[in-house]
């Protein structure tokens, strides 16, 4: 039992760490861009990276599938500088974690940094301050609380994401299979005894990281 409960634990934890580092990475500055910068298309390049987020995992998961598959797009030139494919391996999984996640990231964030008085950049500005600078002492520290928030719901999701992940990444025991896949063959096999405890442990962990976030965003003072 313990083995059935601790590998699809850690490879989840894997997963979701990673994705929701590379997410908090590309998830500001997409945000910073789609909030402080007007360009053309940016109404598609906003609906592009919200597009995950409604469409359903098994189609996300199938275009994944098309596009780093080894005759796809990516795929094609990943395999032939390496000799290897992506598709159904852990890291595999990352990818689709991150997908889907980023939406949930670049949202809150989004909204997070449009909310920061642009008075306080401009002054910063004839102070001397580059814009970088600028970004990284003034507007994020201010819209600290819709990262952090952001990060949280990308890292929930990640933990709890399924469809797009059973696509790109199978469900391999002992390689790809994450807790909500361990859930669903469980309950496919009716062990009903191990379905139950990963859904203690994944509603544990989800309880646990959102109160730990609400307790931190409570705590700050803007």
């Amino acid at each position: 039992m313990m083995d059935q409960l601790w590998f699809p634990l850690t490879l989840t934890l894997k997963i979701s760490v990673l994705s929701t580092l590379v997410v908090a990475l590309v998830g500001v500055i997409i945000s910073y861009i789609l909030a402080r910068r007007d360009f053309t298309g940016k109404w598609f390049a906003d609906i592009l990276v919200t597009l995950p987020l409604v469409l359903p995992p098994t189609v996300t998961g199938y275009i994944l599938v098309v596009m780093l598959g080894r005759n796809g797009t990516f795929g094609r030139i990943l395999y032939d500088l390496t000799g290897w494919t992506i598709l159904f391996t852990w890291e595999a999984a990352v990818i689709a974690a991150f997908i889907v996640s980023l939406p949930l990231m670049v949202k809150t964030t989004t909204a997070a940094i449009e909310a920061v008085d642009r008075d306080l950049e401009y002054a910063a500005f004839t102070l001397g301050r580059k814009e970088l600078e600028t970004a990284l002492l003034i507007t994020l520290p201010l819209a600290k609380k819709g990262i952090l928030a952001g990060i949280v719901l990308s890292f929930a999701r990640a933990v709890g994401e399924f469809g797009a992940t059973l696509m790109v990444a199978g469900n391999i025991p002992g390689r790809t299979n994450t807790m909500s896949i361990s859930i669903y063959s469980a309950f496919q096999a009716g062990n009903n005894e191990l379905a139950n405890m990963l859904v203690i442990i994944l509603v544990t962990m989800s309880l646990l990281s959102m109160a730990i976030t609400a307790k931190l965003v409570n705590s700050w003072k803007i």
